[in-house]
């Protein structure tokens, strides 16, 4: 298992839904990084056997499509409908995308490794990572963005809003910040003045 670098620089990119946290840790790819999607991850754990079994038993046989496979939008319109329902996805999936997370990172020998994860906060993974960014824009962008990506009708995105810790909540944690309310041009010249800042 190859050593991890001293210079190794573990980024976390973080945002409530809608906010375009994505589409910022895209802008930091780079031959000398790596990308870490936490929401792929989580979305490869679902379709394990094992897994799928815990998510009928715990949510019903309802969430799966006509194959026999989740669907991912009957199993959130059931977990996002309170805190104890969505706690219990959480434990089927949490720790085995946390595990994925950790092993990826030190197995990596790039200079940057990009986490985009919406919930490094909530998962307690704010110590896994270097700095923390944490992208932000206006609720209504959110909303129609959240809309306009996922189908999501405006309830279920507040839905979504309410579950996850408020954007100034998670402004406390960030060491850096990026306005993601503008055009891409402006989103573009903040990340290229952070990554500037992390190299110096």
């Amino acid at each position: 298992m190859p050593k991890q670098k001293k210079d190794k620089i573990i980024l976390g990119i973080t945002g409530n839904i809608g906010c375009g946290k994505t589409t910022v840790a895209g802008m930091f790819k780079s031959r000398d990084s790596l990308v870490i999607d936490a929401d792929e991850i989580a979305h490869s754990i679902l379709k394990k056997p094992e897994n799928l079994k815990k998510i009928k038993k715990s949510f019903g046989e309802d969430v799966l499509d006509e194959t026999g496979k989740i669907d991912r939008k009957k199993l959130a319109d059931k977990a996002f409908r309170n805190k104890a329902a969505l706690t219990r996805l959480n434990k089927i999936i949490h720790p085995e995308v946390i595990s994925r997370i950790k092993d990826y990172i030190k197995r990596s020998d790039k200079r940057f490794i990009i986490l985009d994860a919406a919930l490094i906060i909530e998962a307690g993974l704010r110590n896994a990572v270097d700095k923390l960014i944490v992208v932000t824009a206006k609720k209504e962008q959110q909303v129609l963005r959240a809309q306009k990506r996922s189908g999501l009708r405006e309830a279920d995105v507040e839905k979504r809003l309410k579950s996850q810790i408020s954007q100034n909540r998670k402004l406390k944690f960030a060491d850096f910040i990026i306005d993601n309310s503008g055009s891409m041009e402006k989103t573009k010249k903040q990340v290229l003045s952070i990554r500037r800042a992390l190299v110096c």
